[in-house]
């Protein structure tokens, strides 16, 4: 991988970790990540990292079928499921294939440069 990438990708990183949308295990993997940079663990802390994203980023439909159910309504209350859910049908119908919260954001940029990570 060259530096411009590297260096891309930390900045993705570090979005990602600020993100209050982000879960706890990728916080974990992009620290871990970030950790390894310039190491011989590097290689190693990458493919888990890749991993865990794309584990974590949540496709629309996800995004819309979870704030439309029961499950989503708990988690957000009835008011802001049905606005999240009527926002992915907004974002989906412009074309997205992912939500579009600030970690997710940050995971298909990184995943966007996968290959080159490789």
């Amino acid at each position: 991988m060259n530096q411009e990438v590297r260096d891309y990708v930390a900045e993705k990183v570090r979005e990602l970790l600020s993100a209050s949308s982000c879960c706890v295990e990728a916080k974990e993997a992009g620290q871990a990540w970030l950790d390894a940079m310039g190491t011989d663990k590097e290689a190693e802390q990458t493919g888990k990292l890749l991993a865990e994203l794309e584990m974590d980023i949540m496709p629309v439909d996800g995004l819309i079928g979870f704030a439309s159910s029961e499950a989503g309504i708990q988690v957000f209350g009835r008011e802001l499921a049905e606005n999240v859910a009527a926002h992915g049908r907004e974002i989906k119908a412009a074309g997205a294939k992912y939500c579009d919260c600030p970690a997710c954001n940050a995971v298909a940029a990184i995943l966007e440069k996968k290959d080159e990570l490789l």
